[in-house]
């Protein structure tokens, strides 16, 4: 007898059921999405069509073909050519219309994305593939990018996908400069330079465009030469702006390190002087580096004496950096809105703005008069009310010494 414990006799046995596989069949899928279209009388009978369909040819599960159909006309077959097997194609297609109809067509698809959240992904799927046989689409490439560049622009689709482009090929022979130049156009016909420098930044594509121009081009010259050529100057602003804000945060770092290193005055005014001759850079564009470096080298406590005491003794430490750098009114003046903004913005600084001013005036970093032009007339909106009922006991004095000052010279 088998020492294997025997089956209860009673026992029954159920085989598990499999799920049904339901086979991706995409040709089909494009068969009948293309049977509903049919041919449609104009563009809003298309949107409805599409919108009342998603559910019954499940768009869930066939969003990158839905997009390739709407987009191209029919199926992306390997190798970025459209699938040519006898079928007809979308005759409301983005290619198949003419460059007015690209805009009417993209607000079909994004109102269909606001409605059905999960073609979002889907659109950003199909075309990550897509933007990378940019040049198999002879004329219909400059649809596609008003369509890009539309979609991107109304936050259908993330501005990294402009990523794809980037192959060494297309780079090369400046098909991706040339598709992303019309993006851009296309984005700034629905939004501001802001909106777009905020994406750009966003995404860090700001650190990228350089990587779309051919190897031998990839210069702030050529840059400017091209965007420049193609109607885009806002865009060449933003970059020299944003240029110019990396070189100066690149500074304010170098002054942060020599502050916290316990650099001399003399090294850091010489560090300084280079910078002004440089860059080209004036005082009123560099006191406020340094002052937010100055700043930046502490590492400040949470109680409102601790703060007072570390403003003193920075403050007076860096004195004679501040006061070498500060030899105009202009400067000055400047210094002092650097440090109202500040003070305004991190509420940590706001009680002690007076207290800064002080030690300012007391080491020859700024003048009576320039503190007295800021008081009368200078003063940002910023708090102002406030900066301006802190520094009355001050300003009082200071015009009592003046009064004084006179009265010994009579």
């Amino acid at each position: 007898m088998s020492g294997r414990a025997q089956a209860p006799a009673t026992a029954t046995f159920k085989q598990r059921k499999r799920e049904a596989v339901v086979k991706y069949e995409p040709t089909a899928f494009r068969d009948s999405l293309l049977a509903v279209i049919g041919e449609p009388t104009d563009n809003e009978n298309y949107s409805q069509i599409l919108e009342q369909n998603a559910e019954k040819l499940d768009y869930k599960r066939y969003g990158e073909p839905f997009f390739e159909i709407t987009i191209v006309g029919g199926l992306i077959a390997p190798g970025g050519n459209i699938l040519d097997d006898g079928a007809p194609k979308n005759p409301y297609s983005i290619f198949a219309g003419e460059t007015t109809d690209v805009k009417v067509r993209v607000e079909i698809l994004c109102k269909l994305i606001r409605r059905y959240k999960y073609l979002q992904r889907k659109l950003e799927d199909c075309l990550a593939p897509l933007l990378q046989y940019v040049n198999k689409f002879g004329a219909n490439t400059e649809k596609l990018s008003m369509a890009v560049g539309y979609l991107i622009s109304n936050q259908m689709v993330a501005i990294t996908v402009l990523l794809n482009v980037i192959k060494e090929h297309l780079v090369k022979e400046g098909v991706s400069l040339q598709f992303v130049t019309n993006v851009f156009k296309y984005y700034l016909e629905e939004q501001s330079i802001d909106h777009l420098a905020t994406s750009l930044k966003k995404s860090g594509m700001d650190d990228k465009l350089l990587e779309f121009f051919p190897p031998n081009k990839r210069g702030e010259e050529y840059l400017v030469r091209h965007f420049e050529a193609e109607g885009l100057t806002s865009l060449v602003t933003y970059y020299k702006k944003r240029q110019v804000g990396a070189l100066k945060d690149g500074t304010k770092d170098k002054f942060k390190e020599m502050f916290e290193s316990g650099k001399s005055p003399v090294e850091i005014v010489t560090y300084a002087k280079q910078q002004l001759g440089t860059n080209n850079w004036t005082e009123q564009d560099l006191i406020p580096i340094v002052w937010d470096a100055m700043i930046l080298a502490v590492d400040w406590g949470t109680r409102p004496e601790q703060i007072e005491s570390q403003l003193t003794k920075q403050v007076t430490s860096t004195a004679k950096v501040l006061a070498a750098l500060s030899t105009s009114a202009k400067t000055e003046l400047s210094l002092i809105l650097k440090v109202q903004a500040v003070c305004y913005e991190d509420a940590r600084f706001l009680k002690h703005f007076r207290n800064i001013m002080t030690l300012f005036y007391k080491h020859d970093v700024v003048s009576e008069s320039a503190i007295l032009y800021w008081y009368e007339k200078g003063a940002a909106t910023q708090g102002k009310t406030t900066f301006l009922k802190q520094m009355e006991p001050f300003v009082t004095w200071l015009r009592s010494q003046e009064d004084d000052d006179d009265e010994d010279e009579e």
